[in-house]
């Protein structure tokens, strides 16, 4: 594993990033495993949130923190650790947001289920129109001042908005946020119209989920046969499937599962590897639920994306470069 920068700032993380979210996973102990297999595999970053539980059950809210936490015991100062904050954690008008009260009091029930002194990567999980930036702003750099986190980012942030809250933080002197992180794939290029040039700029770490597109590009589906039963696409998604394989998205994954077959690789290896070969993409986030799902992730690292594939992926591709995000 070849280890790069996070953005400008100077701590080294892997390319590959574990994410928690276990969407497909309902066993604790599994993911548990997971985690181990990951570290041993050379990854040491880890993606959390207050709002992540297996199964993607309300119910199960703050466990993924739980798990990460115990398979994470006598290994913290091996791992960078990721948290958000903001997402609906309950019923309550003040469990939700970015407001001062819900930023203090969500940090302390992440650091108590992770079993930690602090968090390394703390994130705004969604942008805030509800609260003003500068009072999210000096909450956040109030946490980074007691050394209860390292580093600060938002998630699913539009570029302006990005702008706007470096800004803010450097009008009011506090620690401005060092990555972002916001979903791309070859299904979804929106990134590459606004974003890429700020991140440039500014010098920003990129933590791109859902390389996969929700595991359309896993190689487990085909544009000419129905999606394979008990998947997430045939059992939620079965009309939104049948109309975008007819499209443009079933030609994308054709093009991809034949030139993998020529590389001797998986489509999900090619479809992170050209993720990565994007100077501005730091870090790609498996959303791997089991062992096998992320060392078929990692096959996506340590080798270089030919010129020529590089160019057919991105022509296929063109017309997902757009300025609205698609649902997945």
């Amino acid at each position: 594993m070849e280890y790069v920068n996070f953005g400008k700032a100077g701590v080294k993380v892997s390319p590959i990033a574990l994410g928690l979210g276990l969407r497909g996973q309902s066993n604790e102990a599994a993911a548990e495993r997971l985690v181990a297999h990951a570290i041993d595999s050379g990854i040491n970053l880890i993606d959390c949130a207050n709002v992540y539980g297996p199964m993607d059950d309300r119910a199960n809210i703050g466990r993924s923190e739980v798990v990460l936490g115990k398979a994470i015991r006598g290994k913290r100062d091996d791992v960078v650790i990721t948290s958000k904050v903001c997402s609906r954690i309950g019923p309550g008008p003040n469990d939700d947001g970015l407001s001062r009260y819900h930023i203090m009091r969500e940090v302390e029930r992440s650091l108590s289920r992770l079993n930690t002194d602090h968090i390394d990567v703390y994130l705004v999980h969604v942008y805030d129109e509800t609260t003003p930036q500068e009072e999210t702003l000096r909450a956040l750099d109030d946490l980074v001042r007691s050394g209860k986190v390292r580093y600060l980012g938002c998630c699913n942030y539009q570029a302006w908005q990005v702008c706007k809250a470096l800004w803010v933080a450097d009008s009011i002197n506090a620690s401005p946020y060092a990555c972002v992180q916001n979903m791309y794939n070859l299904l979804n290029r929106d990134l590459e119209t606004e974003m890429f040039g700020l991140v440039r700029e500014e010098g920003l770490g990129v933590m791109c989920y859902s390389p996969l597109a929700v595991g359309l590009l896993s190689g487990v589906y085909s544009p000419d046969e129905p999606p394979p039963e008990g998947t997430l696409w045939a059992t939620r998604y079965r009309e939104e499937f049948d109309r975008r394989m007819g499209g443009e998205t079933g030609q994308v994954i054709a093009t991809l599962k034949r030139l993998a077959s020529a590389l001797g690789k998986t489509p999900a290896q090619l479809a992170v590897a050209w993720m990565l070969s994007h100077p501005e993409v730091t870090v790609a986030i498996s959303g791997s639920d089991t062992i096998e799902q992320l060392d078929d992730t990692l096959g996506g690292v340590g080798w270089e994306l030919d010129p020529e594939v590089r160019s057919e992926l991105d022509e296929v591709s063109r017309s997902f470069v757009r300025l609205i995000a698609p649902p997945f």
